[in-house]
């Protein structure tokens, strides 16, 4: 073979050499680069009310295993979770714990219009810890401060802003009780850090939702607010406008679907 020859062969392999060392890189990159861009399509957030918690995370679990898709999930008050989406938040869903912060959504044009639905409810009770056990009957007779005693605190949300305080209030005015329990109201910034309080003996009382009473492990349920002492406790769920995604819309059909309301049975929630 001529000296020629030779160089050419010597090129034309460290050619081929580079060009396969040139595709296997490209593939690597492409290869790592598309699933998390289909993952990044794919993913639902959803911002649902702190009350929500243990039902939606398995309600997400069970749709991730079923689908594939991955649930992010995000619990808090519903009027921090929904000035967070006001503020630009990327979240597809949003549940809300009334329908006073849904209606904030819809003002603000921050949800696809006729996705709303209200498809669960809660009541609403006052639980103590469970190293102090008592039945209570929540009337306008009833005396808060046998329960509390002189100093004890009574802890929920937030009266003013957080959904299970605004029902705390309304009920308690309703039955003629809150100016004279106001001075011991603690309000938290959602319904599970008022139930954190009360299990850690740090409150002698609270108001939360029937549904969170059931998941602690060291409170008992004292008694139940009437009904009729304050409006329904409904949840609203709606699709957040700019982020209805095929992903999201599927999702959103799963959280009203048989599936999920059995989800929500099990927690204690009433479903339509």
């Amino acid at each position: 073979m001529s000296r020629l020859a030779t160089a050419l062969s010597r090129f034309d392999a460290r050619f081929h050499g580079r060009r396969a060392l040139l595709s296997m890189a490209l593939a690597a990159v492409v290869g790592a680069a598309v699933p998390t861009f289909a993952r990044a399509q794919e993913a639902v957030t959803v911002f649902a009310a702190a009350s929500m918690t243990n039902a939606i995370q398995d309600i997400s679990k069970a749709y991730t295993e079923k689908t594939k898709v991955p649930v992010r999930t995000s619990f808090a008050a519903s009027s921090d979770l929904a000035k967070q989406i006001q503020s630009g938040a990327p979240a597809n869903v949003f549940i809300s714990a009334d329908t006073r912060w849904m209606d904030f959504m819809e003002k603000n044009d921050l949800v696809v219009k006729d996705t709303r639905v209200e498809p669960i409810g809660n009541s609403l009770v006052v639980i103590v810890p469970s190293t102090k056990p008592t039945k209570i009957t929540i009337n306008s007779s009833f005396d808060f401060e046998t329960l509390l005693g002189k100093d004890g605190k009574l802890v929920t949300g937030i009266p003013e802003s957080v959904p299970v305080g605004v029902y705390a209030k309304a009920a308690l005015t309703k039955l003629g009780l809150w100016d004279k329990v106001r001075p011991h109201v603690v309000g938290a910034e959602s319904v599970r850090a008022a139930l954190a309080l009360v299990e850690r003996g740090e409150a002698a009382a609270g108001i939360v939702y029937a549904t969170d009473a059931a998941v602690a492990k060291n409170v008992t349920v004292a008694g139940t607010f009437p009904a009729d002492s304050h409006d329904p406790v409904v949840y609203p769920f709606a699709i957040v406008k700019g982020q209805d995604t095929p992903a999201a819309k599927a999702f959103f059909e799963y959280l009203l679907s048989p599936e999920a309301k059995a989800v929500y049975a099990k927690y204690g929630f009433t479903t339509k």
